[in-house]
């Protein structure tokens, strides 16, 4: 008893209260701004923790952690240029709301949906701990590889018109997943003698290019039309209560379902949020009824990515905590941090340093409070964005692009790669090639690799076939019953789709 005395003493202190509302600001602005990730984010505060309490300062931490995705949203809705590889589909769909003047509508639904998501995953972090982390040792690298297949599977989700050209898309993005070094060979693959490839192309710049430099060139193109974008209505803080009833109730199935997804997916190590959150967008176009809303503004497509990619911060913090696994590269920063304030993330953490622990853990739902406060008393902010000529908002964008890409290994050789795909991308915009899937291939093609080669090891030394070895395993055999069910239904779906196209 004495120790949640304590615990609930550190989360009302004035300390602890100014660390989690500061670091829900500041994951919210480095999260809108291009590259400048959590992950960045934590980095970069890392040295101001040394001087804090050890559950003070991680909760700093874990403050930026949760909010980063919410502040991605803000400039995928507005501009089209997603701050997070995680807030991608959120800018499919909020930016369209944008197009049609409903921006701070969208900025409402990602807050709202961001702060119900993230709470959700922290409940499941404070109770479902040792459960779920016992279940996360049971996914091997066979489960992993299936997983990574499924995700696979939802191109035909969001491809737009042509499965074909998503295909070629995906495909593109699994060929740049494969370039330089593997990991797991040590082969040197698609480097055509050039010494920079060797280390690999990073996921983003590639999304920097494919969504900020893109959009960027694409409406320096459009500026002799447009001149600035203007947001046609004003929606004020009176409309949040009739967007929260619909989130819990319109939209109840796909934030119920999003979340829980998230959460698993951010369980699983080297999974992460932005796996999760293309996975639930998928799974809300595949599953809503209003199917051809998606790409043109669907609130729905907002609920389930931001609710997705927010509960799997929580997801990613069960192995960390319990048992000394980081689930996502953020993580892994977080357990450096632990140990650098002599804390060893495991199974005895709550044993031998429960009030830490538990203050922690807690504490993160006081920072998801602050993240939800501040993203939506910002709105009104935020839209004054939209007032602004594009003629100040291109290159202040491309600056914040270009240091982004640089800032991820301090390399121009990633400045390089994100012009490149920005003007690739606006290639494929006029040939109506999405470069969503590139992104998904990116993301998914280490997971494929790394775990098909691990699997081949496990079976060959078993002397057993793949097959044999696969259809051996309960949890390999549910994996692709959801696979095949998900590859039926959107088969169907494009079928519907191209059906109702030829009868107009």
């Amino acid at each position: 008893m004495s120790v949640y005395l304590q615990v609930l003493e550190n989360l009302f202190s004035f300390e602890l209260l100014l660390v989690c509302g500061l670091g829900a600001l500041i994951g919210i602005i480095l999260g809108a701004i291009p590259g400048m990730n959590g992950g960045i984010g934590v980095v970069v505060v890392l040295p101001f923790t040394y001087t804090m309490d050890p559950a003070t300062g991680i909760l700093f931490l874990g403050s930026i952690y949760m909010s980063s995705a919410v502040g991605g949203s803000i400039s995928g809705i507005l501009i089209n240029v997603p701050g997070t590889v995680e807030s991608a589909p959120t800018a499919i769909e909020g930016n369209a709301m944008t197009k049609l003047g409903r921006a701070k509508e969208a900025l409402y639904y990602a807050g709202i949906s961001s702060a119900i998501g993230g709470a959700f995953g922290v409940v499941i972090l404070i109770f479902f701990t040792p459960f779920l982390a016992a279940q996360s040792v049971k996914f091997g690298p066979t489960e992993m590889l299936l997983i990574a297949i499924c995700g696979l599977t939802i191109v035909g989700s969001i491809t737009g018109k042509s499965l074909l050209k998503g295909i070629f898309a995906a495909l593109l993005g699994l060929t740049f997943a494969m370039v330089g070094i593997s990991d797991t060979t040590g082969e040197v693959r698609f480097t055509f003698g050039s010494t920079s490839l060797m280390e690999g192309i990073e996921l983003i710049p590639v999304v920097i290019g494919f969504y900020a430099i893109t959009e960027m060139i694409k409406q320096a193109l459009e500026l002799k039309n447009r001149g600035k974008i203007d947001n046609n209505i004003d929606l004020g803080n009176n409309k949040i209560r009739p967007i929260f009833k619909n989130i819990i109730g319109k939209y109840r199935a796909q934030l119920a379902k999003s979340s829980i997804l998230g959460n698993l997916i951010g369980i699983l190590p080297g999974a992460g949020g932005a796996i999760a959150a293309f996975l639930a967008y998928g799974e809300a176009k595949r599953s809503s009824n209003e199917k051809e809303q998606f790409g043109k503004g669907s609130p729905a497509g907002i609920v389930a990515t931001e609710s997705a990619n927010n509960a799997a911060v929580g997801g990613a913090m069960v192995p960390m905590l319990a048992l000394g696994i980081p689930g996502s590269s953020t993580t892994a920063i977080m357990f450096g941090a632990l140990m650098i304030h002599g804390l060893i993330p495991g199974p005895r953490l709550f044993t031998e340093h429960g009030t830490i622990a538990y203050t922690f853990v807690f504490g993160m739902l006081l920072a998801v409070l602050f993240m939800c406060i501040i993203s939506l008393a910002g709105v009104p902010l935020f839209t004054k964005i939209l007032k602004i000529k594009m003629e100040y908002i291109i290159p202040a964008v491309l600056v914040f692009s270009f240091i982004g890409a640089y800032s991820v290994r301090n390399s121009m050789f990633d400045v390089v790669i994100a012009l490149s795909c920005g003007i690739i991308g606006v290639l494929f915009y006029k040939m109506e090639i999405p470069t969503t899937p590139i992104i998904l291939g990116i993301i998914l093609g280490p997971l494929v690799e790394s775990n098909l080669v691990r699997t081949l090891t496990i079976t060959g030394a078993q002397d057993v076939s793949l097959a044999q070895y696969i259809f051996t395993r309960p949890i390999s055999m549910i994996i692709i019953a959801v696979t095949l069910y998900l590859i039926y239904v959107n088969y169907k779906a494009i079928r519907k789709e191209k059906l109702d196209y030829s009868n107009r």
